[in-house]
């Protein structure tokens, strides 16, 4: 075998010019760049606008314990806001024991705090809390979409409505309903959005809603203007952008990982916060973690893509050992096939690959690189004996 032989990328076509070369590197630069920023604005778009992705991140929540003793301490502290403990415990008393009610009042408090948590690990309460979650999200969306007759009516304040768990809160604890009458309208609401933000919060809903398809195009349109500019240099491109979609992806988690220490140290104004603000964040940012996972995957793909294709002496002679099976256009495939199944229909590694549109969208991709890979070889080692045998008359 010549030496230009197993050099398929520098036999099959004219070496791109210095030039051409460096243009390509700026291109594959650039589509790195805004795959980086794809991540986060996919991740922004899927989080905050999608009501399923909310509800299911809220409902996490309630399984840190953290998180939980935040939410009952809450609870507790909207309980005894909004209600004169003390009063109500004195009128069950009778008046020559009206002295055990402020002493009783504290006692209480803890009593409350502690069945609130247990509460919280129950079904219906946190099917209560989802719902809450749900709802707040869809008036939500109304408001960002245009509000209609939810701006008017509400101001344009979104609220996360809890007072059906401290309705919950104060049956367990046995207070009865005379708290639960004595409740304001605005007990245990907590803000989601302001009036005073809305337009602000509505121009950056509408941004975000487009953002990831355009950024995710540009860059996928950079990529292939690489690959046209520089037809000799085409492999060393598509390893540069498989690089580049590892560093992205390792990029994207390390600014996690600094922005949620920045959040916890703006956001927890006391140690005992700090593991709840933590436990939030850790829950809102899985999407990140997993769109950054998954761009390192396709990163490593394209990478073990190139490499198969070089001029490496393992990567020749593994061409060398597959081109039997290559040639034969038949069997190549219907192993491919099999692998493309396990890959994207049972292991589904990174979300794209459990939607139909983008694992069809995939399994297209990998395709179109897998015949390249096979052409490639078929043409390097055109002498290789088949598979078969020949028959002998």
């Amino acid at each position: 075998m010549t030496a230009v032989a197993d050099h398929p990328d520098s036999a099959q076509a004219p070496t791109a010019r210095p030039p051409r070369r460096w243009l390509a590197r700026v291109l594959v630069a650039l589509a790195s760049l805004l795959a980086f920023f794809a991540l986060h604005s996919l991740w922004l778009d899927r989080q905050l606008l999608d009501t399923d992705n909310w509800t299911a991140a809220s409902s996490k929540m309630l399984d840190n314990p953290a998180i939980r003793d935040q939410t009952a301490a809450f609870l507790t502290d909207q309980l005894y806001e909004n209600v004169d403990v003390q009063a109500e415990i004195a009128s069950a008393l009778p008046p020559r024991f009206q002295f055990l009610a402020e002493p009783a009042a504290g006692v209480l408090r803890d009593r409350v705090q502690t069945r609130a948590n247990n509460l919280l690990t129950r079904p219906k309460v946190q099917l209560l809390w989802e719902k809450a979650n749900r709802a707040a999200h869809e008036m939500l969306m109304r408001v960002l979409q245009g509000g209609g007759t939810i701006v008017s009516s509400q101001g344009g304040v979104v609220v996360l409505d809890l007072k059906a768990l401290l309705a919950e809160v104060e049956q367990e604890t046995g207070l009865g309903g005379r708290v639960q009458s004595a409740l304001p309208a605005d007990a245990a609401q907590i803000t989601i959005l302001q009036s005073d933000e809305l337009d602000t919060a509505q121009d950056a809903a509408n941004v975000i809603d487009g953002l990831p398809i355009v950024l995710l195009g540009l860059s996928l349109l950079l990529f292939g203007a690489a690959l046209l500019t520089t037809p000799g240099y085409r492999r060393q491109v598509v390893r540069g952008f498989g690089i580049g979609l590892v560093l992205a992806g390792l990029a994207a988690l390390a600014v996690a990982s600094i922005a949620g220490d920045a959040i916890v140290d703006e956001l927890a104004t006391t140690a005992a916060l700090e593991p709840a603000v933590r436990g939030v964040w850790g829950i809102y940012v899985t999407l990140l973690v997993q769109a950054a996972t998954a761009a390192i995957f396709y990163g490593a793909v394209l990478i073990l893509g190139a490499w198969l294709a070089g001029p490496q002496s393992w990567a020749v002679s593994s061409r060398r050992f597959l081109a039997p099976y290559m040639r034969q256009t038949a069997l190549a495939y219907a192993v491919f096939a099999v692998l493309l199944l396990v890959v994207i229909a049972w292991w589904a590694p990174t979300p794209a690959m459990r939607n139909p549109v983008t694992a069809v969208l995939l399994a297209v991709l990998l395709t179109g690189g897998f015949e390249g890979l096979r052409r490639v070889t078929a043409r390097e080692f055109p002498a290789v004996a088949s598979v078969v045998p020949a028959t002998t008359h």
